[in-house]
């Protein structure tokens, strides 16, 4: 469970493309409760942000990911996720490795979708922006 800090957190997420589609995930807690992003969370102390995503990426769907390239920011203030807290997420391009999806209890559904086609899944901010720098990276 999410609890507030007094500090920015740094998270990791990973746009995982596996065949041309790319991995959403739909959050089953704040800050982003029942909104679709990348599978993520925190780093830990004394973590790589590589380690990090990768631990986060397997605890949370099982999957082993190799990971690419950085592919900008995003930044969740207080004020606009209930005062959960204030986090600083470095999303990064990955490809699938191996495993199937089997999700944690901090998300209720996975899709694997065209990024070019996502529709009107109610997505965490600016996911669009990073979903389309991905696509491009990924898929040419």
């Amino acid at each position: 469970m999410s609890e507030l800090r007094p500090r920015p957190q740094i998270a990791v997420s990973a746009a995982i493309f596996r065949d041309r589609k790319l991995l959403l995930v739909r959050r089953n807690r704040p800050p982003a409760n029942h909104y679709w992003t990348f599978p993520g969370g925190r780093v830990e102390y004394g973590e790589t942000l590589a380690e990090a995503l990768a631990r986060e990426v397997a605890e949370e769907t099982g999957l082993v990911i190799d990971i690419k390239d950085m592919l900008g920011w995003r930044e969740y203030l207080p004020a606009k996720n209930g005062g959960i807290g204030h986090f600083v997420i470095l999303p990064f391009a990955a490809h699938w490795v191996s495993g199937e999806i089997n999700l944690n209890d901090e998300l209720e559904d996975a899709r694997w979708l065209d990024p070019h086609a996502i529709g009107d899944l109610p997505l965490t901010d600016r996911l669009e922006e990073i979903i389309t720098v991905a696509a491009r990276l990924m898929n040419g």
